[in-house]
């Protein structure tokens, strides 16, 4: 379970590309772990020139123009954010050791069961050498939060020199993942999006990613995954490389924020109990394998398995859910994002987004296909982003002229890539969609239509709002705002302080106005049975064997899914007073997911 030095039993995941960039230099100090996306060198470059002035350390820009501009800009920046979250912490340890108030508000925020608050309620307790004995506590049981990042396996564009392709090192991922191994920082890199083979055995090119001789790892790996076969797959075929993954974190296929990787109808409950019985199984074979690696690579090897986190985000919103996932699922930390965009201490949101965040209702959120990877794609109705997008539609001009190319991963006309958010490419394809208007009905032409120009520019769009908080100038075409909360967001409707939002993690307050909020299971459940009828409505006249078997299987995995839910909900001790409400609503959605037919294969 969770160790000393851990203080929370919480972490912000990395949401977007903008909004929690700078987020251990708001929220570290406290102790409080967040994710970095390192996915966009142009952010994190301008983030550097920004903090650089703000905090008066000397700064030269890295420009495209250097040779391993990406890596070098990635590596600089988490040098920075490193210096000056070491800097904070150190400031904020003096400041409680000298102010009992400071003190006070810093107890408010630790977990109620957490060995450091009781240890720091009884030195406030005591008086006498308040300051030294504080002080002599504080330095042997606080450290900051973690300053993790996060690399999506797919981003892993090929770059060319004019038209010449460069090794594979210098993909998008490979030289992000580079940027981080060369920092000075000892965390851990947070994969998600699934496995890219050759993106995990570039890992073997950095020491700081093996054991040493005591043990321990300089880098870490934290896999993101959606269930269990996919962790044992994934793990293993990085221990096979001598590499462990030291957490896997467990995030809900639909119930997130940002892109939704649904899995084939496997829900969150049975997937964490699978997890919960198999973890010694996880370990083990991952241990053997790393061992027999690292033996063939004549390298250091431990006597016992390392340690291994299991974590778990999506849609979580009360502290009696939050509890619950620590106590009955022996989790080491749960993943809170989507409320943490109302919390201006915590992440980079311009004012005006969020406000659409506060106003944001349950039909305000919704499953888009506005992503260039084809991956669906939490989206917030009524963006600035919506409006320039449509502006151009309407004015001809539809699409974005791509200035960072990070999605440019179509190679449908070419080696080089291209995004199909682009205006490049919509041009082409509303050219094609022109030339057969006369040959198909009105409503088939509009909706091939839509289906071209609903891609957004994702590059842009999550990063403006960082730039908007910070007055840093935004040049180019206008793209506006961008945000992909999780449906969680419709039951938060206020902006909240870090202070408040902690203690309301951990019980000891609430943020949330008195609306109904669905059980976090429940409302997953509702998300795959919905996804499901939509799965089964976009299918055409020519289904096909291997479509209607997919099909089945998920409505089978949801049946079990709700079966679990059943047997566990009539024994369980959690959520006594919401218990009569979830079993009704269980029956309806068994009720509703019986009656969803999967369609039959038409033999001539």
């Amino acid at each position: 379970m969770t160790t000393n030095k851990q203080l929370h039993t919480f972490h912000i995941p990395v949401m977007g590309l903008a909004f929690t960039i700078d987020s251990p230099i708001r929220v570290a100090k406290y102790g409080i772990s967040s994710v970095i996306s390192i996915a966009d060198d142009e952010l994190i470059e301008k983030m550097r020139a920004f903090y650089s002035e703000k905090f008066d350390v000397p700064y030269q820009e890295i420009t495209q123009k250097i040779h391993d501009y990406r890596a070098e800009r990635i590596t600089s920046y988490l040098n920075l954010v490193d210096k000056i979250v070491k800097e904070k912490f150190e400031s904020f340890k003096t400041e409680l050791s000298e102010s009992k108030q400071a003190l006070e508000n810093f107890i408010a925020m630790l977990p109620n069961k957490s060995e450091i608050k009781k240890g720091l309620e009884h030195l406030m307790e005591d008086g006498i050498a308040f300051k030294e004995n504080i002080k002599h506590y504080l330095e042997a049981n606080l450290s900051p939060g973690d300053i993790d990042v996060n690399i999506m396996t797919k981003l892993d564009k090929d770059n060319f020199d004019k038209n010449e392709q460069l090794p594979v090192e210098f993909n998008d991922a490979h030289a992000a993942l580079r940027g981080f191994a060369n920092s000075d920082l000892t965390s851990s890199v947070v994969l998600s999006a699934g496995m890219n083979p050759r993106l995990f055995a570039y890992f073997e090119n950095f020491s700081s990613f093996f054991p040493d001789l005591n043990d321990n790892l300089k880098k870490k790996i934290i896999l993101k995954v959606s269930d269990f076969r996919s962790a044992m797959i994934q793990g293993n075929f990085l221990a096979k490389k001598g590499l462990w993954v030291s957490e896997y974190r467990i995030e809900s296929g639909l119930n997130c924020g940002g892109h939704a990787f649904a899995t084939d109808g496997y829900l969150l409950g049975p997937i964490l109990e699978e997890f919960k019985h198999k973890k010694d199984q996880l370990i083990q074979s991952a241990h053997d394998l790393m061992v027999k690696a690292l033996g063939q690579k004549e390298m250091h090897i431990p006597s016992t398995p390392l340690d291994l986190k299991i974590t778990v985000q999506g849609g979580v919103g009360t502290a009696e859910e939050h509890d619950f996932l620590i106590d009955h699922y022996n989790m080491d930390s749960v993943g809170w994002g989507t409320p943490f965009l109302l919390v201006p201490e915590a992440t980079s949101v311009d004012a005006a987004t969020r406000e659409l965040l506060i106003n944001a209702k349950e039909e305000d959120l919704y499953l888009s296909h506005i992503s260039p990877l084809g991956v669906p794609f939490n989206t917030l109705r009524g963006t600035t982003n919506e409006m320039f997008k449509q502006k151009r539609i309407d004015d001809n001009k539809a699409g974005s002229s791509c200035p960072k190319k990070f999605l440019a991963l179509s190679k449908e006309f070419g080696n080089e890539g291209i995004c199909t958010s682009s205006k490049k490419y919509q041009d082409v394809k509303l050219d094609e969609l022109e030339a057969v208007k006369d040959t198909i009905s009105i409503e088939t032409f509009e909706k091939m239509k839509f289906d071209i120009t609903e891609k957004a520019c994702l590059c842009v769009g999550l990063a403006n709002a960082s730039y908007l908080e910070n007055n840093i100038k935004i040049s180019g075409q206008s793209q506006g705002v961008i945000i992909c909360p999780g449906p969680n967001m419709a039951y938060f409707d206020k902006e909240v302080s870090l202070s408040d939002m902690v203690q309301h993690i951990y019980g000891n307050a609430t943020v949330m106005t008195d609306v109904y909020r669905p059980n976090l299971f429940i409302k997953e459940l509702k998300m795959y049975i919905d996804y499901l009828k939509n799965e089964i409505g976009s299918v055409s006249n020519e289904v096909t064997a291997s479509q209607i078997k997919k099909l089945k299987a998920f409505k089978s995995n949801l049946l079990e899914g709700i079966n679990f839910y059943q047997n566990f909900f009539t024994t369980t001790n959690y959520f006594e007073k919401s218990i009569n409400e979830i079993q009704k609503q269980l029956d309806y959605y068994l009720m509703e997911l019986s009656g969803v037919e999967v369609p039959e294969l038409l033999v001539a």
